[in-house]
């Protein structure tokens, strides 16, 4: 037996308590940083600063908290100082060292964890992690406690300390102070975005009323009279003048409401708001229907944004749908062939926050995407249905507009689905499973098939015969298609251009869509670099965001980047896609006389090759040819591919949704029928566009 273990052994089968590894302090957290903070991407970095504000957050929440300042400073150093009651320093009878200490070097460790006698009612934390997870993935991180008259602060790099808690003055202040610095070594680009900061952070002010939170930019901060912004409580005290942007909002979830419909139109007048505490869930629901075919619901347990939704919003759409047919039916309002409505009819125009806290919550995952807790869904449905149906009693008028927008709703969906299923059944009767002008690749392997929107006939007949046929397929796009921003389904499929395109991709639309059927794992838009090109390209990407979120989210959206100029300089032939990258190719110290610059791709005259070594040989090397391209159907097939179609020169830029709320408003502004916030955006945003004269 012992000469048969030591062979297992050998082999590679022996395992017992050696092959554990443990562990210790927050290694695990560096060793897997994707499972705490979801990924180590530019969503990853920005949940740091979640995490620490969330700390700060919840101190308001609690009553003990009313002003924040959150500063991003030079060096990509992050600082959040709050007025909150201050991390305990005092010795903590389990680690036997600074509760400082172990909130930031040990995971599952805070206030948050003490049931009835905690220091939190309420708290967005989970597993306690947030403040050690940002030190373990910080290079450096500082935390001072303006706590009892005096300030304690201690320093770490990598989770560990470099020293014990120490006393290092007098206060009479009381608050946290955290700056961070994330590490390299996880994060590959560290890049703090100003616009992601302000929005995530405008949305809980809103959601905390009578919170102050103030934001300021700091990176451009020349720190020449040597102000040390460690000497201060917050950083506004140095006096300098930076940008910045303050919140402050009394209205909470009624002022969201407002700030989401800025550029809609309200068919119901008065925002329904309701908040009550049912079973030792807090609920708190605002909603308004506009004047709109898409809805908005945006749900929030404990503050913190849940995209994925979960039980609170399944009681929220059981609630709406039951309580508006049971309102319809007790009012005749509708025809019994008609039926009821079903829950997508009711959310049509729909704009709503819903807000739970709970004491003990549960979420799934650790990025707490989606709300797990069901105490939650009966205590919205509760509570938001017997306040609603309150409302719609009490406010005939709007009631009745609620109830012929939805009856709208119902009756598009019905006749929709009848014109989908009409032109997909037409379509496979006829045998034209694929629209006729689509040039399909032979691979049917959707991972490496390709499907390049082009836009005309000429570029599409470049494109199809510089591709490879293997696994790329064009689909030539005549003219500008369909703006589907509020159109349905029925209108939008009788849409020639619209109609090829859906059915090329495969997937279906609507209710019968199927994003593992689709034909293509990469649709790429290859418009020209002009007015009309870029307005194709808005009128796509409003087409896949309200119509097929799913392939977007799923990473298959991509946007070519054909190049502006191509440069022959003597024998050599380069691409330059931008204006700087032109410069850089053509280089310094030409003579004018030496640079030829054409519009055009219509071929140069053939000039007979001067003898080598002449002075006329020697001039036509020193030429520099410069064409500017105006769009793709200029490029002949071998320059179309080689630039922009072969995967190993080609760039292409991935259409990602980092923030759905505000893209969600941008397609508002830019493609809705509202005329007002239109122009507002293009005289506010003039001096930014690039214009090709």
């Amino acid at each position: 037996m012992a000469k048969e273990k030591e062979e297992k052994k050998g082999n590679g089968h022996h395992y017992d308590a050696s092959d554990i590894s443990v562990l210790e302090g927050l290694e695990p957290v560096r060793r897997r940083p994707g499972m705490y903070i979801g990924t180590t991407g530019p969503e990853g970095l920005h949940h740091l600063v979640w995490e620490i504000f969330d700390n700060s957050r919840d101190e308001a929440m609690g009553g003990f908290c009313n002003d924040i300042e959150v500063t991003l400073l030079p060096e990509n150093r992050v600082r959040v100082v709050d007025n909150g009651r201050g991390i305990p320093v005092d010795i903590h009878k389990k680690t036997k060292v600074s509760a400082l200490e172990t909130v930031m070097t040990t995971l599952h460790a805070g206030g948050k964890f003490g049931g009835e006698n905690s220091g939190y009612k309420v708290s967005g934390g989970l597993h306690g992690v947030g403040a050690s997870v940002v030190n373990a993935l910080s290079i450096y991180c500082r935390v001072e406690v303006h706590k009892d008259g005096g300030i304690y602060m201690q320093e770490y790099s990598q989770g560990k300390k470099k020293s014990a808690v120490k006393k290092i003055g007098n206060s009479k202040l009381h608050g946290t102070v955290v700056t961070f610095e994330p590490d390299q070594e996880i994060f590959k680009e560290i890049k703090f975005d100003w616009n992601t900061i302000v929005n995530h952070i405008r949305q809980q002010a809103y959601l905390v009323k009578g919170l102050k939170i103030l934001i300021i930019d700091a990176r451009g901060w020349d720190n020449k009279k040597g102000l040390n912004e460690s000497d201060v409580f917050y950083f506004r005290d140095l006096g300098l003048e930076l940008p910045s942007v303050s919140f402050y909002f009394e209205g909470g979830l009624i002022s969201l409401i407002k700030y989401y419909n800025k550029f809609q139109k309200a068919i119901q007048s008065h925002i329904f708001y309701v908040e009550k505490e049912l079973d030792g869930v807090g609920v708190e629901v605002a909603l308004q229907y506009v004047d709109d075919i898409t809805d908005r619901i945006v749900p929030f347990a404990n503050n913190i944004n849940t995209p994925e939704g979960g039980t609170h919003v399944t009681g929220f759409k059981t609630a709406l749908t039951r309580t508006l047919n049971t309102y319809c039916k007790k009012n005749e309002m509708m025809k019994e062939s008609e039926g009821g409505f079903t829950g997508e009819d009711v959310l049509e125009g729909l704009t709503a926050v819903i807000s739970v806290k709970l004491r003990e919550i549960q979420f799934e995952g650790q990025t707490k995407a989606k709300l797990g807790s069901q105490e939650a869904q009966g205590a919205v449905a509760t509570v938001f249905g017997e306040a609603f149906n309150n409302f719609l009693e009490e406010n005939p008028d709007e009631a009745r507009a609620i109830i012929n927008k939805s009856i709208l709703a119902l009756k598009a969906r019905k006749a929709a689905k009848a014109a989908k299923d009409s032109i997909l059944r037409k379509g496979a009767l006829e045998g034209m499973t694929l629209p006729g002008k689509l040039a399909d690749c032979q691979s049917k392997d959707a991972s490496e098939s390709e499907l390049f929107l082009v836009e005309g006939d000429s570029a599409g007949g470049s494109a199809k015969q510089g591709r490879d046929r293997r696994t790329q397929a064009i689909l030539p796009l005549r003219g500008k298609i369909l703006n589907v921003e509020r159109a349905r389904i029925d209108k939008m499929l009788a849409s020639k251009e619209v109609k090829s395109l859906v059915i090329a991709m495969g997937t279906s639309i609507g209710d019968t869509f199927d994003l593992s059927k689709m034909r293509y794992h990469k649709i790429i838009i290859a418009t020209d670099a002009d007015v009309d090109g870029s307005h194709i390209r808005t009128l796509l990407l409003t087409l896949f965001f309200r119509y097929f979120r799913a392939v977007v989210d799923a990473g298959y959206i991509y946007i070519a980047q054909p190049p502006l100029y191509k440069i022959k300089k003597g024998k050599e032939i380069l691409y330059a896609y931008t204006d700087e990258e032109r410069t850089k190719i053509v280089g310094k110290g030409l003579n004018v006389s030496d640079i030829e610059e054409v519009e055009t791709d219509l071929p140069a005259e053939e000039e007979a090759e001067p003898e080598e070594g002449t002075e006329e040989a020697k001039k036509k090397s020193n030429k520099v040819h410069i064409q500017r391209f105006k769009g793709l159907g200029e490029m002949n097939p071998e320059e179309l591919w080689e630039t922009t179609m072969d995967p190993a020169h080609r760039i292409l830029k991935k259409v990602n949704i980092d923030d759905a709320e505000e893209a969600n408003k941008i397609f508002d502004i830019l493609m809705g029928s509202e005329v007002p916030p239109r122009k507002s955006f293009i005289q506010s945003n003039a001096k930014l566009a690039e214009i090709d004269i």
